[in-house]
């Protein structure tokens, strides 16, 4: 089976190019919550999607891109759709949740990766591993309970409630997503999430779906080009570098996250939030040490239970070494 990894391209390269990724994708968080506010997290995500189909549908074509062979396909929709229902549950979460309280709580999706590579990828799980998820699940009980109701209002627990619930939906999309970057080029791996998060949003559209107003097609196109940015600058690093090594990466999000609440929506980091993201933050830099769980999804080893894809055309080839 033929892979496009580079080991030669471990190293610092992947992680820079991962530290970006996720500060990028957490500048979109934050337009997504204000498009969210402004014509709801479905029509956000809807319009972003259809947006983005328009710019990378072309450019794909253009650079030679072909169908991907069914088994890839499959991981395309895997991950198509448990990352497309997640960011929905996400974005609806952030109406009624500051910006740093919703990605803290999504810090446990790691830890939940850990224990569906045990069952899918047939990994044995450290006992650090198990130490680090009583350690995060510490740390989501000090941010639900300690939370102000002052400053989390009435309805608080129903966005805590679709936070948690997105961050099992992204911990699917996390083990799928390396063994994905190992046999497609990040730009066919933004396109066909737009494609499977896309139909799904359409799916819903002649009930829910408004055409925004002028005023909020910056914001989109903005989001839109952040996030697939993001997509595939992170695609690019998990091919070249291993889960556990990116892993820690991921809670960068809860700097990027406090700092554009305050700049944007002026909201205030609660010390309960600070204290549940700080033992969040040490679980996941516990289990990223302590085990490799999700690390080793190789093109050769078992990943998930679908059939071993054939070798990638050549021109999917270059493209990805691009």
């Amino acid at each position: 089976m033929t892979s496009i990894s580079s080991p030669s391209a471990s190293g610092a390269l992947p992680f820079a190019a991962a530290l970006l990724g996720i500060a990028i994708f957490s500048a979109m968080d934050a337009v997504m919550k204000h498009l969210s506010i402004e014509i709801g997290a479905y029509n956000a995500m809807l319009w972003r999607t259809m947006i983005s189909l328009v710019a990378l549908g072309p450019a794909f074509v253009l650079r030679g891109g072909r169908w991907p062979a069914w088994p890839v396909l499959k991981l395309h929709m895997v991950r198509g759709i448990a990352t497309g229902l997640s960011l929905l549950l996400f974005f609806w979460a952030l109406k009624r949740l500051p910006l740093a309280e919703g990605i803290a709580l999504s810090f446990i999706a790691p830890l939940l990766a850990l224990a569906m590579a045990a069952v899918f990828l047939k990994e044995k799980i450290a006992r650090s591993s198990l130490a680090a998820s009583v350690l995060a699940f510490g740390g989501v009980l000090v941010i639900v309970i300690f939370q102000p109701r002052s400053a989390a209002g009435p309805s608080d627990w129903h966005g805590q409630a679709a936070i948690l619930v997105a961050a099992a939906l992204y911990a699917v999309g996390i083990v799928v997503g390396r063994r994905q970057s190992q046999l497609a080029a990040p730009l066919e791996i933004a396109l066909f999430f737009n494609i499977v998060a896309g139909g799904m949003a359409l799916m819903g559209a002649p009930w829910l779906a408004i055409m925004p107003a002028a005023v909020h097609i910056p914001a989109l196109l903005v989001a839109t080009v952040a996030a697939n940015i993001s997509i595939m600058l992170i695609a690019w690093a998990y091919a070249r570098a291993e889960t556990q090594y990116l892993l820690p990466v991921e809670y960068t999000a809860f700097l990027w996250a406090a700092l554009f609440g305050w700049l944007v929506f002026g909201e205030t980091v609660t010390a309960a939030t600070l204290a549940g993201a700080g033992l969040i933050v040490a679980a996941c830099l516990l289990a990223a040490r302590g085990s490799p769980a999700i690390a080793h999804v190789d093109a050769a080893g078992p990943a998930l239970p679908l059939p071993d894809p054939p070798a990638m055309p050549s021109t999917a080839r270059k493209s990805a070494d691009s």
